[in-house]
């Protein structure tokens, strides 16, 4: 495996404990991405230990780099961030676990195996914040089934860029039942106005 991390003292530590775990071999640490892109390569590890706060090209960067050149290298993000944008860009570059720098060691070296035997390892904080993700989007399409297919006819229309008037005409309804079906689906997809209730269905 190799290592990612600009804080020295953090670095030697990781080597120093990995080296002396079983089944785990680290064949080098670096302290950028700009030095990760051009070593890591070479080096071909299973795993790769990345920071998100490097100096110069970021961790999150470098994963899309890094799996263009080594698509099979699974990558595990090592930081202290976190922030959600910082989670779900690392997910969406290619990486395919999330720790935080608090993790013992036992943890570490469970996540290492994990993310080598194809799983997704996260920190148990990270993990809650992925699944409130899915589970806020799992409502949103909940609360969108409950449109009516007329209700969802005129949202789409709206969200389409037509004004009340061209809805009406679309689907041969007067501007005051455009204005009703606007107010019911303000109400099953709880938010306060026309605009709030297209961003929504559009998500």
């Amino acid at each position: 495996m190799a290592i990612v991390e600009d804080d020295r003292l953090l670095q030697e530590q990781l080597v120093k404990i990995l080296g002396e775990a079983k089944n785990i071999e680290v064949l080098l640490a670096v302290f950028s991405g700009e030095e990760a892109l051009e070593r890591i390569p070479a080096a071909a590890p299973d795993v790769v230990l990345l920071d998100i706060n490097l100096p110069g090209k970021s961790g999150i960067d470098c994963i899309r780099d890094l799996k263009k050149q080594c698509p099979n290298t699974e990558i595990l993000m090592l930081t202290a961030y976190e922030e959600e944008d910082n989670i779900f860009n690392a997910l969406r570059e290619g990486a395919s676990g999330y720790l935080l720098k608090t993790s013992t060691p036992e943890e570490l070296f469970d996540a290492i195996h994990d993310v080598y035997t194809g799983g997704a390892p996260f920190s148990s904080h990270i993990a809650r914040k992925v699944a409130q993700y899915f589970r806020k989007d799992r409502k949103i399409d909940e609360e969108n089934e409950t449109l009516s297919p007329r209700e969802r006819e005129v949202l789409t229309l709206l969200s389409s860029g037509y004004i009340y008037k061209d809805v009406a005409d679309q689907l041969s309804i007067t501007i005051e039942t455009v204005r009703t079906y606007v107010k019911r689906i303000c109400a099953k997809l709880h938010v306060r106005s026309k605009v709030e209730a297209i961003l929504k269905f559009r998500r």
